[in-house]
């Protein structure tokens, strides 16, 4: 499915599509294509008490950076340690300084030392003047000893190829596939892919808060964050101080309806940005009615799962970078102009260059040099499929069923969704996974923020998030768009740093 995007990404690409409107990222695939050998750094087992240790903060930028050390595998909390990094833009009133705000973007796979800087830019005065603002690089990402798979090539066969699962020997094939690239992981990555799941995530938290001398956790979670966050509150509930969760995931509803419903929020998404087309923009390259816009829609991305458009440079642009490039547009409205450009240049030329560059922004590659800028794909995978429950294996009647389901909640976009086994074939499942949040009744009150029109985290999730955790209030944003603080309207601002900053929770059914 589509990951639910990084609210710096989505936010970057509404400011201006594929420019440098967030820090550079860290380059993880070497450039000369050489596969990486190293596998990521460990300490070996010491004793060490990871709570027991200094944070030595060096400047970076205008931020500062310091790496900490948590445990491989929480359950052996003393054993090899590896890499977590960090970063801080401090507080602008240190007299009256609460304490230190963690942040993390989603994904999951996202950087959250990439977020900080562009953060601190959008978010508000009060809040930045009562918080140390923290980024952390979730455990296998960026540059905390990030998780390797592979170079460019590999990447791409395993996450750009155009799946038709509609034999047995299909779908084992892709099984496979998924079987070798998991064995790649972990021959590149070590132990480290076993233990990427959210519940060890939310674990090295606790160190975070811990280290900064922080009695409780304050925190601000988009999107994937707010499982991260949720997850946080189910272990440490007697920790959780301020913390609000926008885009909610609720990760504990069952798989095939999260990809449903997930389906259904992109086609809404592209209904309305049907709608704003036909009805607004000039030169819409769509005609008619909405349901035979979104029609004209699909069958260009057939047509390129089919046959392909050529970019460019005269590469194959195929039917999942087509979609990538469809659904990246589709997180905020303000890129709805690109969509149209993209589907213009296809109606006058037959090419697909717009689309292209669209699709690698999405998945962070360099269309110049195919390169990867991140690892927040594979990442991504991992983290997921260690997180998601073991369900029966795919066969051709089942994946048949779910495809009915799927199409006709989404015409558009149903068969790309059915054109992948998710995460059947990964070999490992996390060790000690969240699956009850009755544990957040003994927590601190919790805000959660939904937009009604978001397509990647549907409103559908705040609604049924905030009902699972104990004290929970939901702010709604009316608008499209993936997340909703930061980009949004001031009173999104408002309502969460007036629950930040004062403690002052938005009354229940406050609509923005």
């Amino acid at each position: 499915m589509p990951r639910p995007l990084t609210a710096a990404v989505a936010a970057a690409l509404t400011a201006l599509l594929l420019a440098a409107c967030v820090p550079e990222r860290a380059q993880i695939t070497p450039s000369d294509d050489s596969v990486p050998t190293s596998i990521p750094s460990t300490t070996a087992s010491s004793g060490l008490d990871v709570y027991d240790q200094t944070v030595d903060w060096s400047a970076c930028g205008v931020l500062e950076c310091a790496t900490i050390q948590v445990p491989v595998d929480w359950t052996d909390p003393t054993g090899p340690t590896t890499d977590l990094a960090i970063n801080r833009s401090a507080a602008t009133d240190p007299a009256n300084r609460i304490g230190s705000l963690l942040i993390n973007p989603g994904g999951p796979g996202g950087s959250g030392l990439d977020l900080t800087e562009y953060f601190v830019r959008s978010a508000g005065e009060d809040l930045l003047a009562a918080y140390d603002v923290i980024g952390f690089d979730p455990r296998g990402v960026g540059q905390s000893s990030p998780l390797q798979c592979g170079d460019a090539d590999v990447i791409d066969t395993y996450y750009l190829t155009d799946l038709v699962l509609d034999t047995e020997g299909a779908i084992e094939d892709a099984r496979q596939a998924t079987v070798d690239f998991a064995a790649g992981c972990r021959e590149l990555s070590g132990p480290l892919i076993e233990n990427v799941d959210t519940t060890s995530a939310a674990r090295d938290m606790d160190v975070i808060r811990a280290l900064l001398g922080d009695d409780e956790l304050y925190y601000l979670g988009f999107s994937y964050g707010t499982q991260l966050g949720a997850t946080y509150a189910a272990l440490y509930p007697e920790n959780v101080g301020r913390m609000v969760l926008d885009g909610a995931v609720d990760f504990l509803l069952d798989g095939e309806q999260v990809a449903i419903e997930q389906a259904e929020g992109f086609e809404r998404s592209l209904g309305n940005f049907a709608e704003w087309c036909l009805a607004s923009a000039e030169d819409c390259p769509l005609t008619g009615t909405v349901d035979q816009a979104k029609a004209q829609v699909k069958e260009i991305a057939l047509h390129a799962r089919d046959s392909g458009y050529q970019n460019s440079d005269g590469d194959r642009v195929n039917g999942n970078e087509l979609v990538y490039g469809i659904v990246v547009t589709l997180y905020d409205e303000g890129s709805w102009p690109y969509l149209s450009a993209a589907l213009q240049e296809v109606a006058d030329r037959g090419t697909a260059d717009i689309f292209f560059q669209l699709a690698n922004f999405y998945l962070d590659k360099d269309s110049s040099s195919g390169e990867y800028l991140s690892n927040s794909m594979w990442s991504f995978t991992a983290i997921g499929c260690l997180d998601g429950p073991v369900s029966e294996p795919t066969t051709v009647d089942s994946l048949a069923d779910f495809t009915a389901q799927i199409s006709q909640a989404s015409p558009t976009f149903g068969w790309w969704f059915a054109g992948s086994l998710g995460c059947d074939g990964w070999p490992w499942e996390a060790k000690e996974p969240v699956t009850s949040l009755d544990a957040t009744a003994d927590a601190a009150p919790i805000l959660v923020v939904g937009t009604t029109n978001d397509p990647a985290t549907p409103y559908s999730w705040a609604e049924s998030l905030t009902e699972r955790l104990g004290d929970a209030t939901l702010l709604t944003y009316d608008g499209e768009g993936h997340t909703a603080y930061g980009r949004s309207n001031q009173c999104i601002i408002d309502a969460v740093d007036g629950y930040l900053v004062d403690g002052e929770m938005p009354v229940s059914g406050t609509t923005c």
